[in-house]
Formats: C-alpha cells, sequence, structure tokens
C-alpha cells in the first residue's frame, strides 16, 4: 500500500461552526459527529476532524484546496457572498484580489478559528503539458 493521508485534527473554538463554514465554502458535507470530531471530507478520502478546544490552544495552521476551475468559481462566489475577506496572497498584501500562479487561480481566506484556508485551481509548480505534433 502506497502511504496515504487519511485524516487530520482541526483545532477550531467551535466545531460545528468551523466544520459547516469549511463545508459551505466548499460545496462538501459535514459528517456525523464522532466523539469530540465533527468531520468534513475531501473528494480524495482525506478527512478533516474538526474539535472544540480552547482558543489559546489553537495554532493557526494552513489547508490548501485543489479545486477545478468550475468548483472554485462556486466556492469562490461563496466566500464573496458570505463577506469573507480574501487575499491573493498567503501574508494579506492583496486583499481583495485572487492570484493566477502557476497558470491557474487562487485565493486565500481565513476560517473562523483563524486558519489560514486556500483555494486553487493548479497545484504549485504546475505546467501546462507540452503539445507534440505528429
Amino acid at each position: 500500500m502506497s502511504v496515504q493521508l487519511n485524516h487530520t485534527i482541526v483545532h477550531s473554538r467551535d466545531n460545528r461552526e468551523s466544520a459547516t463554514f469549511l463545508a459551505h465554502v466548499l460545496g462538501l458535507e459535514v459528517g456525523a459527529e464522532w466523539g469530540p470530531f465533527i468531520p468534513v471530507g475531501t473528494a480524495n478520502g482525506v478527512t478533516l476532524d474538526f474539535a472544540t478546544v480552547p482558543a489559546e490552544k489553537i495554532t493557526p495552521q494552513h489547508y490548501a484546496f485543489l479545486l477545478s476551475e468550475e468548483e472554485f468559481d462556486v466556492a469562490f462566489g461563496r466566500i464573496r457572498s458570505a463577506g469573507v475577506p480574501y487575499f491573493a496572497d498567503p501574508h494579506g498584501r492583496f486583499p481583495g484580489e485572487i492570484n493566477h500562479n502557476d497558470g491557474g487561480r487562487g485565493v486565500y481566506f481565513t476560517d473562523p478559528a483563524g486558519h489560514g484556508m486556500e483555494i486553487i485551481t493548479r497545484p504549485y509548480g504546475y505546467q501546462e503539458p507540452a503539445v507534440t505534433g505528429r
């Protein structure tokens, strides 16, 4: 078996609020509560298990999600409709903008617990496949 990331725990001030926020933006389902966790699963089988912890125990992390162009349009529309501040860069120097890194589109925003979220349409380092002629 090859190594795969199966799940990770995401600390939050309110696990239901953070799970619902991310699921809404990305068009995903919030899973059934399991112990202290509220899961949100992605298409590649990775589950983010949101856990409520005291705010002072939260260390902001970064989570990046690869979306199709169509999924990006929908997710970005949800971010804008909700009035969530967004940026073209992870440092917040370009508010209200998206980036076009690696020939795609990307945007950064923060979830309710302060984690840095990113949606992109091309993985880092992406290069268009070479067109070969006959």
